[in-house]
């Protein structure tokens, strides 16, 4: 049997809990049919007997407390709910174990904004992972020592899993469980709890959001692009306007928003398009020559680039 531990933290997204105790026993249920020996022990393991989650609306009862809780194969941490780093101080009293159940052999997944906890244990320290992509500057402000993966909806590093945002955490559930099974069980779990199994990216969600807080050069520059994005701007204009060097202004501006100046004008650019895209009847080149592109293949590579898909798949989705 495969031991997995659902930690149980306060301010938990509920799905975050049901979801993945709801797949597992039913991959048993999957099993049996099959002839096989059901092959998951799934547990709700918390700090106290009955858990207040998402400000309180909810109350789980856990099944076991950590410090009786024995040795896992798999702990998953589910998304944590509203401020994170009240989140995290609320679930302190769960990082040594959470670190001890890694030392002694488990695996350990993250859920979403479940990462906030996880890094916050240190065991993510020089690593890679996923998280969702509205806390990704709220993220590395906290872990600059943890390298987001952009878009990414899996990552997985050392027995340390972590998925992108929201509903993503469904992917990672469906990869460990073909891990742990096989490719059979985890396609009929996807049908059965539609869902797309293989989803690489949650780039076609992200709504590009530049960091703020930055020395005034790199701010006037950042205000300039994002007023005057249909304009064709170049790093000497922007260079020359805030009275600083080219090669200045390229290393303050990669530092203070993990940006090159031409990556954050691309995205200015094809973040207004997607919502031209959403809350208009324009067509594509109408969009393109809004956003200032006026090269078809240009704008339809940065496009997928940055979200994904296509102009015309995006515009078909979202119109």
């Amino acid at each position: 049997m495969k031991k997995i531990f659902i930690l149980v933290p306060e301010t938990a997204v509920p799905s975050g809990v049901t979801g993945p105790r709801y797949l597992f026993t039913t991959a048993n249920r999957f099993l049996k049919a099959s002839g096989k020996a059901p092959l998951f022990e799934v547990t709700l393991v918390g700090q106290k007997k009955e858990v207040r989650i998402e400000d309180g609306t909810y109350s789980v009862s856990t099944q076991s407390l950590l410090h009786e809780s024995g040795q896992a194969d798999l702990v998953i941490i589910p998304p944590l709910f509203g401020d994170m780093t009240t989140s995290v101080h609320l679930n302190s009293g769960t990082l040594p174990w959470i670190v001890e159940q890694y030392r002694n052999g488990a695996e350990v997944a993250s859920l979403c904004a479940g990462t906030f906890l996880l890094a916050s244990t240190g065991l993510l320290q020089g690593k890679k992972c996923s998280t969702h992509w509205a806390y990704y500057n709220e993220f590395k402000e906290n872990f600059a020592d943890v390298e987001i993966v952009d878009g990414g909806v899996i990552t997985e590093q050392n027995g340390i899993y972590s998925s992108g945002g929201a509903h993503s955490f469904w992917n990672l559930l469906l990869y460990i469980l073909e891990k742990y099974t096989d490719r059979d069980i985890s396609i009929l779990a996807s049908k059965y709890f539609a869902i797309d199994i293989d989803r690489e990216s949650q780039a076609a969600f992200m709504m590009f959001r530049g960091q703020k807080d930055h020395n005034d050069e790199v701010r006037q520059a950042r205000e300039y692009i994002e007023q005057n994005y249909q304009e064709k701007i170049t790093i000497d204009q922007l260079a020359k306007k805030v009275a600083v060097s080219r090669r200045s202004l390229e290393r303050r501006f990669k530092q203070a928003t993990d940006n090159t100046v031409i990556e954050y004008l691309q995205r200015v650019k094809i973040e207004a398009a997607k919502r031209s895209f959403e809350s208009t009847r324009k067509n594509i080149t109408e969009v393109m020559y809004d956003v200032g592109y006026s090269d078809t293949k240009a704008f339809r590579n940065v496009f997928k680039k940055i979200t994904g898909l296509t102009p015309v798949e995006y515009r078909n989705k979202y119109q």
